[in-house]
């Protein structure tokens, strides 16, 4: 599908600048969802590191997924998740907040299936219940 010619995410994005401009929104929204924090593992988290930090994290790693010339130097998403113990229900408010920073920012339908698609490859290893299914124990 995509030609040769056609920019790569990132370019398309905007680059760093933009990408971190959009973290930036995202990881704030992120860290105030009373949904992700009534998870006392995932409160703790977000008050145990300072947001610009991982903020900075956040910015090298989409910039790195979407083809920038960044390289992610933090931790994988199963070793830096594993801990938090997200459920699906979890899972499902931080993507309410990814889609709210997203139409905020106004980045078109396309770019914003690849960076879904980008989000959703990393569920499996941040998601403690995939295994189990999203039932009603999830």
């Amino acid at each position: 599908m995509q030609s040769p010619e056609m920019p790569s995410l990132y370019d398309r994005l905007g680059g760093v600048y933009s990408v971190a401009t959009v973290v930036d929104d995202l990881i704030d929204r992120v860290m105030a969802d009373p949904r992700l924090n009534a998870n006392p593992l995932v409160d703790k988290a977000h008050h145990r590191v300072p947001p610009a930090g991982f903020k900075y994290l956040v910015t090298e790693m989409v910039c790195w997924a979407a083809g920038g010339p960044q390289k992610y130097t933090g931790k994988s998403m199963a070793e830096s998740h594993s801990h938090l113990k997200i459920t699906s229900k979890e899972w499902e408010a931080f993507l309410d907040d990814f889609q709210q920073t997203l139409d905020k920012f106004k980045v078109p339908a396309e770019e914003q299936a690849e960076l879904k698609e980008i989000v959703n490859s990393t569920r499996s290893d941040i998601v403690v219940d995939s295994a189990l299914g999203t039932g009603a124990n999830s």
